[in-house]
């Protein structure tokens, strides 16, 4: 893997020459032994270090100056950068080529080369740039390092480079909140993996690791088959194990979120943001963030933004855009973006039609916006906005008009289902084709759905809840885009329409909504595995004709986040006043 850098500066081709010549030459740098005619006042416009060396550390007369530490070749690619203002970085190179720059304190090649590491970043070599950088004292590449070994932990975990890593090194990777993982137990079995590599050096290392995995945080099945009868486990962790399972007991026994280190849950990858609605009979502005490893919803809303319901909601380019709606007196055609860094509203280009009970989804870097209700009517005109231009074209019309339906994304194709056509609500289901522009009808669902929930998951197109005319549905259907058939899946603990819809950690989430009686709060979660639908956490905030998205990649992930210390302080603090009540009962007691 190579890559030519060449600055804006035009190379400069006389000096360049005359050094390749020998002529108009005022020193000689020396480097293994080979000798390089150069011209001093090039190499003190390239880097402080030849200043200095030409200046302060050497006499006016001196000529030739042996460069200890750096090889011939970086010497000629450092010399062929001054003159040329161009760079070839290698994956050969660029380690042997980032010390040299390092050591002549040449700052824009070692920025290259610290950026070409950070894109040569793979799971099975990652460890090795995390050392080097540790070792040369690069801070900025070091940290990109290891946050690409906590995000990618389960791949790199199975490559030879985890093999080599020391105690220390592997106790700061396990211990860290953010370490990305499914299930715990894969930290258990990459510890395990570890230590069977060296056994009788690794052994010895084996219990202090241990402390650093949420053991209360495992499957009980997985504790019980597979930990406890494991030999290591057996002869070094019998004491962890019995708190590990104080600390589990505990959490079933009191449904208590957090009590110890034990079954601390790491941070999520990507967050569910849930945006706007209806509420208490009036749109609001709220944004609650839920934590899924947690399992909580915190409120994150800076009230800057305007009420409003039965909008779309897409998370592109780090930013959240929201998308047409009504706030109970205009269809909104404009569209407003949220800065999830700075905690700023902007307005961007506003779509072409008005659109209330709009669907809204993203694909090859742009935001689609179809169907929805302007006020007049119910339409089936569609539109795609691009954030390089800030702007929005119309695309081919769709075979329906649909208000309150529901779209997502699946092999780069867009999937729009149900909705209501101002006199029936629509059972038709059609996909988009951005090559040719065009809309193709597909085998119609199962039952009719207006304000469905369709996301894609699991390779199918999963089409949830709604309102079929006479009653808001609980059931949900899945369809295959290789058969061109829909099949009927597990049903929702409760009946909804106009509800969120999103897909964290593989698992398919559905917040809020209206259950044919009243707005709800309350949300759930299914999985394909088990085919099944559990109740987690509720919303703070009961609302319907919410819109969702999911945030990731921000480097400010933990704003909106549950903060585990503030939360092992607030039980420690819980329980501290819990004693203190004992006592003063039993002082009372005695009295």
């Amino acid at each position: 893997m190579n890559e030519q850098v060449q600055t804006a500066e035009k190379p400069r081709s006389l000096s360049d020459q005359l050094r390749l010549e020998g002529k108009l030459t005022d020193a000689v740098i020396i480097a293994e032994g080979v000798e390089f005619p150069v011209h001093k006042v090039i190499l003190c416009n390239c880097t402080p270090y030849f200043c200095a060396l030409f200046t302060r550390w050497s006499n006016e007369d001196q000529k030739v100056f042996h460069i200890p530490g750096i090889s011939s070749a970086m010497m000629r690619l450092i010399l062929d950068y001054a003159y040329t203002n161009s760079l070839t970085v290698t994956e050969a190179n660029v380690q042997e080529l980032l010390q040299a720059a390092d050591q002549l304190n040449v700052h824009e090649v070692v920025r290259v080369c610290c950026m070409f590491l950070e894109r040569l970043m793979r799971p099975d070599n990652c460890i090795g740039i995390w050392r080097y950088a540790t070792i040369c004292v690069h801070p900025e590449l070091r940290w990109n390092a290891f946050a690409y070994i906590l995000q990618h932990f389960e791949e790199i975990a199975l490559c030879d480079e985890f093999l080599q890593l020391s105690a220390n090194e592997l106790a700061e990777i396990i211990e860290k909140d953010n370490l990305n993982v499914t299930k715990e137990n894969k930290v258990y079995e990459a510890l395990l993996r570890w230590t069977s590599h060296d056994l009788p050096e690794r052994e010895s290392y084996f219990q202090l690791l241990m402390t650093k995995i949420r053991l209360a945080l495992f499957n009980i099945d997985y504790f019980k088959d597979k930990l406890l009868p494991n030999v290591l486990v057996k002869k070094h962790c019998v004491g962890l194990l019995s708190e590990a399972m104080g600390t589990m007991s505990q959490v079933l026994l009191f449904r208590t979120h957090l009590t110890s280190n034990f079954n601390r849950p790491r941070r999520p990858n990507t967050i569910l943001l849930a945006i706007g609605g209806w509420s208490g009979g009036d749109p609001t502005n709220a944004i609650e963030a839920y934590d899924v490893r947690y399992d909580r919803w915190t409120n994150v809303g800076n009230n800057l933004e305007r009420p409003c319901a039965y909008h779309g909601a897409a998370f592109l380019n780090g930013y959240v855009y929201c998308i047409g709606g009504f706030n109970r007196v205009e269809h909104f055609n404009s569209v407003r973006k949220f800065d999830p860094v700075a905690y700023t509203w902007h307005e961007v280009a506003p779509m072409h039609h008005r659109r209330c009970y709009v669907s809204v989804t993203v694909l090859n870097g742009c935001i689609y916006a179809m169907g929805g209700y302007n006020g007049h009517g119910r339409l089936n005109t569609a539109e795609f906005y691009k954030p390089e231009t800030n702007q929005w074209n119309l695309i081919a019309p769709m075979h329906e008009q649909r208000s309150d339906a529901s779209c997502t994304t699946l092999n780069s194709k867009i999937y729009i289902c149900g909705g209501f056509n101002g006199t029936e609500c629509l059972q038709t289901a059609e996909f988009y084709t951005p090559e040719n522009n065009q809309w193709t009808l597909i085998t119609p669902m199962n039952s009719r759905r207006s304000g469905i929930g369709v996301i894609a998951y699991a390779g199918h197109v999963f089409a949830v809840g709604g309102f079929d005319g006479n009653r808001r549905l609980r059931t949900a259907e899945a369809y295959n885009p290789d058969t061109n058939l829909w099949t009927n899946v597990g049903s929702m603990i409760t009946t909804r329409s106009n509800f969120g819809i999103e897909v964290v950690e593989d698992r398919l989430f559905v917040v809020g909504g209206f259950n044919g009686y009243t707005t709800c709060y309350n949300v759930e979660c299914y999985n394909n595995l088990t085919d099944m639908w559990t109740e987690v956490c509720d919303m703070e905030i009961f609302r319907s004709a919410l819109s969702c998205c999911v945030i990731s990649g921000l480097p400010n992930m933990a704003d909106y986040m549950v903060s585990r210390d503030a939360l092992l302080e607030d039980e420690e603090e819980g329980e501290d006043e819990e004693e203190e009540a004992e006592e003063e009962e039993e002082m009372e007691a005695g009295h």
